[in-house]
């Protein structure tokens, strides 16, 4: 690294350039040609005996879908001193619909939980390549009905159902909100989407600008993004490629986190603008120094404490606009 610094290396701020040290000697080889059981072992997360962030009550839970029972997390936080039911977040992982595991989007969901007074469900969605699309949205859809028709018994309140992820998890959010309008059912309370993977074209110019940063490169990218829709798939439909939707109108208020060195910056950006165009309020952040992946990376990251502190803002203020003191 050292010897030869790439292009966007003097965007990179401290930590993220001593993480992005670290991640080339751990992974010598593009995920692509790893394939996904190899790229699976290597970056997988073992559950921490020691969380940074403590929470009194994390449930494991089965969440019953169309293809079976699905493993779940929900993340309690700290009782206050009114027995009012809870507003929820589901969090959707990431890992470019191939990766990813409840464990390594536990220490975000236990901050985003002890800092918001939400609650947050993590659920374990099927991924591809043995599951393409839709196989991941209909879990994340799922999900969402099991928790509302369950709310009363785990004290969350129905009504205030948000749905956000991170990467391929911000993908299944933003679609699972097209889906649902779609559909004419109540909307989430809100989407975070956070540098979220919401387009097929491959164009924009963090594309090129970025195309081998840190732990997500843009072949990376495409070869994740093939996984999921199928081999040699080239035709897919809004609810895989939310950017494909003709109309982003009436969806719920969105809040849009991207990092600065990211082949995905500029498409969550463009989505971004496109909802607020479309009459959707937005709340749209860009993250200087830092890239794709860090929102997770709890402890590790300054900007990390940052982006969930924006997060956190966002939920509270949904909480108060929908249930005033």
């Amino acid at each position: 690294m050292t010897k030869s610094r790439p292009s966007y290396w003097g965007h990179l701020d401290a930590d993220a350039q001593l993480v992005a040290q670290a991640i080339a000697e751990v992974l010598r080889s593009p995920l692509r040609e790893l394939g996904a059981e190899s790229a699976r072992e290597l970056l997988s997360t073992a559950p921490s005996e020691n969380p940074k962030t403590h929470l009194d009550r994390v449930d494991e839970l089965t969440v019953r879908g169309r293809s079976g029972h699905l493993r779940a997390r929900l993340y309690h936080p700290p009782r206050p001193a009114t027995a009012d039911p809870r507003p929820a977040l589901i969090y959707l992982h990431g890992g470019g619909f191939v990766l990813g595991t409840l464990d390594g989007a536990d220490e975000v969901c236990r901050a985003i939980a002890a800092r918001s007074g939400w609650a947050v469900l993590s659920p374990e969605y099927r991924l591809a390549p043995e599951h393409p699309h839709p196989a991941a949205l209909e879990d994340s859809f799922d999900a969402l009905t099991w928790l509302r028709r369950s709310a009363p018994e785990l004290g969350i309140d129905p009504d205030v159902i948000a749905v956000g992820g991170d990467s391929a998890g911000g993908n299944l959010a933003a679609a699972l909100c097209l889906q649902i309008r779609d559909l004419a059912l109540p909307r989430p309370a809100s989407q975070v989407l956070i540098y979220p993977a919401v387009d097929d074209s491959f164009s924009r110019p963090s594309w090129t600008e970025f195309a081998d940063a840190p732990l997500l490169t843009a072949a990376d990218a495409r070869w994740l993004w093939q996984q999921y829709v199928g081999a040699g798939r080239v035709n897919v439909g809004h609810l895989a490629a939310p950017m494909r939707a003709r109309s982003l109108r009436d969806l719920p208020p969105a809040l849009v986190l991207t990092a600065e060195v990211d082949p995905l910056r500029d498409d969550g950006e463009a989505y971004a603008e496109r909802l607020r165009h479309d009459g959707v309020a937005v709340t749209a952040i860009r993250y200087p120094g830092v890239f794709h992946g860090f929102f997770t990376e709890v402890g590790v990251f300054a900007k990390t404490d940052a982006a969930i502190d924006d997060v956190v803002h966002h939920l509270r203020g949904l909480a108060a606009t929908a249930c005033p003191t």
